[in-house]
This record gives structure tokens, C-alpha cells and sequence, in this order.
């Protein structure tokens, strides 16, 4: 028997002499051991596990001898801050957004402006006015707008240059997952598909949108939240919390998020870090 089947029979022998609520829990951890032993390294130690409070750590020197260069958005230019901010705050996640006209034409694009909610849960997304179209509306906000419906599919690294190849700035009439080669899927509560090679999709309504405005006063995005109707997750990215909710396994889900410029990155290594509990207040 190999090392990695007696260590998965002694942790489930284990997990059941030790009742339901512990042994789930115990099950839980042993699960990730397993799943270490079986793949490449991705978790590892914090930077400073020996850190105590209110201990001071170290700043590099590239940091510690700079001086901070002040830089007021509005004598730059909002439209000039782009690579500022998109440099800036990293890493942003991905959202693989698909949407249908209100005539039946399929639209699908990346955008890294993107974060979530849980209660209800929801996504927001902020869709900038594409310049290349005088500032008028993007595809996805157009169809968002008629058809108040759209899907998110997150991103992984298996299909990346499928998904980087949708970005094109395209006439309305395209229909970018067919151009990249990706498949489509239906959804089951909104009419714009899902995205096969997607692991985790998110069928949303429009519950939300805020047109936000320049230093000129013209339009130059919508803040979108759009309330999750329907979660799919591949069972192989699948897992359980010890109480028995459903989360994505990062090892399996290698998402990619999205960095300044072109760059991307890869979660090629985490770590654990528990926060502090109210107690250290009182200390």
C-alpha cells in the first residue's frame, strides 16, 4: 500500500472514532495533508510566523530610504491614473462575464474591475465606457442594460489565452466564445450561457448600477451589482467545510488574477493566518 493510501485509511479511521463534529473537522485538515502529499507545493509559511505583537518588522530598504511621491488624480487626468491604478491594486480577480443582446447576439469579456458580497449574494463589477467607441457604452453593458441578465465565469489558468483572446476590441456582431474556441453552456435561470471550461459559474440579475462621472462631468462607467441566482461548481473544485459548506478548492481551481499592464498571476503559493481574537484589546 502506498504512503498515500495508509495516510487516507488511518485518517478516515481516525475521523470516525472521533464522532461526527470532531471528526469532520479532523477529516478536514487530514484532507489537505492528503491533498499536499499528492500535489505540487502550494501552501507554505507565512512571511513572519514568529511575529508577536506589537513587535515592528523590518521594511526593505528600496522602501525604508524612498521618499513617497505625492500625486493628485486631478492634475493628472482620471483617464491617465488607469495604469496607476491598475498597477496599484493587485491582484484583482477575473470576471468571464457573458451576456446576449437584446436580439440574440453572444458577448463575452474579461474584466478585473470586479470584486462580491455574500448576503444577498452578489457581484460588482465596474464596466468602463470604451474609448475606442468615443466613450460610448461597452457590448456587456449594453446588453446588461436591455436585458438586465448575465453570467460570471471565473477564470483558471487551463484556458487563459481563450479567455485573454475575447478582449479584442470587436465589432457588436461577433460572437467572442465561438472566435476563441470556447464552449457554451445553458443556463438555467438566465438566457446568456455559461462557459464549459469555466470550473465555477454565477448566473446573476441586475439588482444595482451607479453611472459613475469624470472630472468633466461625462459618463465614464457603471458600477454593476448583479445578484447570484444560481451558483455551478464543478464537483473536481468542489469541497466541504467541516459544518458542511460547499468552497473551491484553490489547488484545483488555479485561478488567475489579473496584474498591471498585460501581466497576469498565478496563486503559486499561500499560507495560512489566523486573525487575532478580541482578547489581545484588553492586553
Amino acid at each position: 500500500m502506498s504512503s498515500i493510501a495508509k495516510f487516507s485509511a488511518s485518517s478516515v479511521a481516525i475521523a470516525a472514532g472521533l464522532g461526527l463534529s470532531v471528526g469532520a473537522a479532523v477529516t478536514f485538515l487530514l484532507g489537505r495533508k492528503l491533498n499536499a502529499m499528492n500535489k505540487p507545493k502550494v501552501w507554505g509559511k507565512p512571511p513572519h510566523p514568529n511575529w508577536e505583537p506589537p513587535q515592528q518588522l523590518a521594511i526593505p530598504d528600496h522602501i525604508e530610504e524612498s521618499k513617497m511621491v505625492a500625486l493628485d488624480p486631478k492634475v493628472i487626468g482620471g483617464k491617465k491614473c488607469y495604469p496607476l491604478i491598475i498597477s496599484a491594486v493587485v491582484p484583482r480577480p477575473v470576471a468571464f462575464v457573458s451576456t446576449v443582446s437584446k436580439d440574440g447576439k453572444q458577448n463575452l469579456a474579461p474584466f478585473s474591475y470586479f470584486t462580491a458580497m455574500h448576503d444577498p449574494p452578489c457581484v460588482i463589477l465596474c464596466i468602463c465606457r470604451a474609448g475606442h467607441r468615443g466613450g460610448g457604452k461597452k457590448d456587456t453593458m449594453e446588453n446588461i442594460d436591455d436585458t438586465k441578465e448575465f453570467t460570471v465565469n471565473v477564470l483558471s489558468e487551463w484556458f487563459l489565452e481563450q479567455a485573454n483572446h475575447t478582449c479584442g476590441n470587436y465589432d457588436p456582431e461577433v460572437d467572442e466564445m465561438a472566435l476563441s474556441g470556447l464552449t457554451k453552456l445553458p443556463s438555467l435561470k438566465v438566457k446568456p450561457p455559461r462557459v464549459k471550461e469555466s470550473a465555477v459559474h454565477m448566473e446573476c440579475k441586475l439588482k444595482h448600477k451607479y453611472e459613475t462621472k469624470g472630472y468633466d462631468g461625462e459618463d465614464t462607467a457603471t458600477v454593476v451589482v448583479g445578484e447570484i441566482v444560481m451558483f455551478h461548481v464543478n464537483e473536481g473544485v468542489a469541497r466541504k467545510t467541516p459544518s458542511g459548506s460547499t468552497y473551491v478548492g484553490l489547488d484545483e481551481l488555479q485561478p488567475i488574477s489579473r496584474l498591471g499592464g498585460n501581466t497576469y498571476g498565478r496563486s503559486r503559493e499561500c499560507f495560512d493566518l489566523a486573525r487575532p481574537d478580541r482578547d489581545w484589546q484588553k492586553r
